[in-house]
């Protein structure tokens, strides 16, 4: 994990780096009447002036004590920004996966068990849509459906309401849904071609001659083998479901850390930038963390030594 991230650390900033323009460069162009000496001596106290090299090593030496620094334009500590914004977006996120979850598992299984017959057909139709559409067309066209015209849900979140608010809770559902949706495709899809593969092993026939319900079979034996190929999707689907988290945020107003890390690159804070991507990278690699610990569980013949 230790490498993962410090390797994530250092293509993040030297990217943004070849990127024009800092925060500085920003001031500037609102303020024209700042001189050459006023921007060198701004550059300057914000620790822009020196190479990149150094100003990583700068950076780094300070997130390893717990400094993240401040928001170069307005002062306010790192730190508060991504505390202040990561409920949220870890709200969507889980919402997003118990959507996904709740809709591939079981669309998944009936498809295996009814394979080839109709209901496999529509099923697979609808997972190819899914990771086909565009996580901010699909959003837009759910604000469009649901809130313009049937005016079921509402356009924007209410504003200064904490996360436990019954109206943030009604506003969060389309986009979990809009987030959700590519995932809980790639899952059924994988879902179904695991439990087919499992259907046609010798210990299900053995365990139907001895006669055990059919239910019994599929729940109790088959699924829970087919789990293990779920388990790694879901854990390298993480790494989607942050990503258009970002694009969510934006199309749906979503006070999480995707609009947050939008509007910091758009003002050119490196500091915020790098915190954010930290934060979410983390997040992935412990997802897979997770995941590990998770095959143990599912099958008692792995073992890590």
């Amino acid at each position: 994990m230790i490498p993962i991230m410090f390797g994530v650390s250092v293509i993040t900033f030297g990217l943004f780096h070849l990127t024009p323009g800092d925060p500085v460069t920003q001031l500037v162009a609102l303020n024209p009447d700042v001189s050459a000496a006023e921007e060198a001596a701004l550059r300057e106290r914000w620790g822009l002036s020196g190479p990149v090299w150094e100003q990583y090593l700068t950076w780094i030496s300070n997130v390893l004590v717990g400094d993240f620094g401040q928001e170069l334009r307005t002062g306010r500590e790192v730190s508060a920004i991504v505390w202040r914004r990561l409920p949220e977006t870890i709200a969507l996120g889980l919402f997003g996966w118990a959507f996904a979850l709740v809709i591939a598992i079981p669309a998944g299984i009936y498809a295996a068990v009814n394979k080839d017959q109709l209901g496999d057909t529509v099923s697979r139709f609808v997972a190819l849509s899914g990771i086909s559409i565009p996580n901010f067309w699909l959003g837009l066209m759910l604000i469009l459906i649901f809130s313009l015209y049937l005016g079921l849900f509402p356009v924007l979140p209410p504003s200064r309401q904490p996360l436990y608010h019954p109206d943030m809770l009604w506003y969060l559902i389309l986009p979990g849904v809009t987030i959700g949706t590519a995932s809980a495709a790639s899952i059924m899809r994988v879902m179904r071609t695991s439990m087919t593969e499992e259907l046609n092993k010798e210990y299900v026939t053995a365990a139907r001659a001895k006669g055990l319900p059919e239910r019994t079979v599929i729940l109790k034996h088959v699924l829970r083998n087919s789990l293990i190929s779920v388990v790694t999707l879901a854990a390298t689907l993480t790494a989607s479901i942050v990503a258009g988290s970002v694009v969510v945020e934006v199309v749906f107003n979503w006070p999480g850390l995707g609009r947050e890390f939008i509007n910091a690159i758009n003002q050119r804070e490196i500091n915020v930038v790098m915190a954010i991507t930290l934060f979410t990278g983390f997040f992935v690699i412990l997802a897979n963390l997770v995941a590990d610990i998770v095959y143990a569980a599912l099958d008692p013949r792995i073992r890590y030594d």
